[in-house]
Formats: C-alpha cells, sequence, structure tokens
C-alpha cells in the first residue's frame, strides 16, 4: 500500500483528482469511510484547494483519509437552501471576483457578500471588470462611479478585455506562485478570462478527461488549473446565489475595510450603525467618504440574515 499527501485540483461529486503540486500529474481518487467535516451542513466534504492524505491500495485505487487543516476557505450559502452550505474553495492565496458593469449587470449586493466573506477568511481580493471594451465610453460615468466605490473601500479594481487583451497580462504576472480562485455570476465572462491567461486551457471543457470522474455536467464541476507562466486558476462554476455563511450579524460592520476603519468612533460599543446617534459611520455616509451603495448593501445583509439561517 502507498501512502502520500496531494491536493485536490478536481472535484465532481463523489470522485476527485489529486495532485502533488507544483508536480502536475493529477491521478483519480475516491471518498470512503466516514471522512466528514464536523458542520453537517455542508454539502462537500472536500473542496478544490484541500490539502489530503490518500492511500492506494494492491488494486490500484486511490481512496481520501484525511483532510489536512485549511488555511481559510470561500463558503456560501445558497438563497434557497436555508440549511446547507457549500465550500468553494481552500486553501486560497487570491480571489478575483469577476464582474462585468453590464452583459450581465453587476449586481452590487452579490460582489459586497463576496467580498464580506473574503474578509471574513482572510482572503485577499481583487475585482476584475470584463468585457470593458463593450461599454467604456457610453458608460464611462458609470464605470468611474464604480471604480470609486471599490477602490474607496480599498480593493483593487482591474479593467479587462479578452478582445483588445487589456489587463490579461497584469493578471497573469499576479498569479504567478498562486492559487487563485476566479468566481464571479454567471455570464460574466470568467471561463474566457481563464482561458486568455492561458489560451491552451478550456474551462468548459475541461484539460483533464472526465472519464474518471463520471462528470457529465461540466459546469458542475470546480476545477484547478496550471498556468503555463506559473501559478494555478481555480474555476467555480457561475453563482446565482450568496448567503453568507458563520457569520453574526453584529460581526458584519467590522468585514467592510471602509467601516471598520472610522467605526472605532462610534459613540457608542457596540453599534449597529444604523439608528445610533453619535455614529461614525452614518457620519461618513452622509459625507461621501463611505459610498451609500455599499452602505444599503451593509444594511441588506443585516435586514436578511435571518433568511440564510
Amino acid at each position: 500500500m502507498m501512502q502520500g499527501e496531494a491536493t485536490v485540483v478536481k472535484n465532481a461529486g463523489s470522485h476527485y483528482l489529486l495532485s502533488a503540486l507544483p508536480a502536475w500529474k493529477p491521478f483519480p481518487a475516491v471518498l470512503r469511510g466516514k471522512v466528514r467535516l464536523k458542520a453537517s451542513e455542508i454539502t462537500n466534504p472536500i473542496a478544490v484547494g484541500d490539502h489530503v492524505h490518500y492511500e492506494t491500495g494492491a488494486d490500484g485505487t486511490t481512496v481520501i483519509t484525511e483532510i489536512l487543516p485549511r488555511s481559510n476557505y470561500v463558503i456560501r450559502r445558497s438563497t434557497n437552501l436555508s440549511r446547507q452550505a457549500h465550500i468553494i474553495a481552500a486553501n486560497v492565496d487570491r480571489a478575483y471576483l469577476i464582474v462585468s458593469l453590464y452583459f450581465p449587470e453587476v449586481k452590487l449586493p452579490f460582489l459586497d457578500r463576496l467580498l464580506v466573506t473574503c474578509e471574513v477568511y482572510g482572503i485577499p481580493a481583487t475585482i476584475v471588470l470584463s468585457k470593458t471594451d463593450l461599454y467604456r465610453e457610453p458608460a464611462a460615468e458609470e464605470l468611474a462611479h464604480f471604480r470609486a466605490i471599490y477602490e474607496g473601500a480599498g480593493y483593487q479594481v482591474i479593467e479587462t478585455s479578452v478582445r483588445t487583451g487589456e489587463g490579461i497580462d497584469a493578471i497573469r504576472e499576479a498569479c504567478k506562485g498562486c492559487v487563485n480562485l476566479f468566481s464571479g455570476e454567471s455570464g460574466v465572462g470568467k471561463s474566457s478570462l481563464i482561458k486568455a491567461l492561458d489560451p491552451s486551457l478550456d474551462p468548459k471543457i475541461g484539460v483533464i478527461s472526465a472519464a474518471h470522474l463520471q462528470g457529465k455536467h461540466t459546469t458542475s464541476l470546480y476545477e484547478m488549473y496550471p498556468l503555463a507562466s506559473g501559478g494555478y486558476v481555480i474555476d467555480s462554476p457561475g453563482l446565482r446565489g450568496f448567503g453568507l455563511v458563520d457569520l453574526e450579524k453584529e460581526e458584519i460592520a467590522r468585514y467592510f475595510p471602509e467601516m471598520l476603519r472610522v467605526g472605532a468612533d462610534c459613540r457608542f460599543t457596540p453599534c449597529t450603525h444604523t439608528h445610533e446617534p453619535g455614529c461614525a459611520v452614518k457620519a461618513a455616509v452622509d459625507a461621501g467618504l463611505i459610498s451609500p451603495e455599499r452602505y444599503n448593501s451593509y444594511l441588506g445583509m443585516l435586514e436578511e440574515d435571518k433568511k440564510f439561517r
């Protein structure tokens, strides 16, 4: 019997591909026994990016025997599953949140939930605006306003176009030596962006044969790809809903960096930043130092907190 440690690079139901990174030699594995997360509400016991122990028996079957502790992870609760959550990826160095100002139109509350989740688990996040060649001139004012909102909050915003190549080199360079999660809503151009980073990849089809994975619906696959220029990209299916997990409503404000910066100056502690007199956050919103869009997202998370529990 052979034993070893590897990283999960593809997940299709109960079948996985592992590779002992940084070497890229994927091999199939299955999950047996009682390897489960402590939280029973989690739908997937193992996520792409997980480090695991495995054993390969005499019959050549590789079995995952243990999930090693995670440095971080990105988790979501589906809006229509009140008690179930799904881990999108684990052990991520950086998250690239792909949005399009139009085609489809960006939903700021959705983006803000993603950003809050990254803040909770200590994952640096970069916002990537895709398809900017389609709307930069007719929507110049909206584009500038979007950048002001999120750069004002402290996030890097990169404008990209797979048609012109704008922004692609910068992302490719930043991905070197890192495990990078690419996530966003359906239709924002995430797969096209990954292919632009490395034309040899085809995220819609998959560079690794699905024969061992029994995967028929490629959009449901979570998969890691090695970039020819260095580093790895985790591609996740387009998301349609994103509910917060393991976060009390009293904690939400501390994961808005711009609120955290001024919140210590509130008259009362704790302060919900909703109705209290002497609230520094509300004063910053009134002064234009915190965008009303971000503040409204925060209020929405407070109001919808029970919906996702």
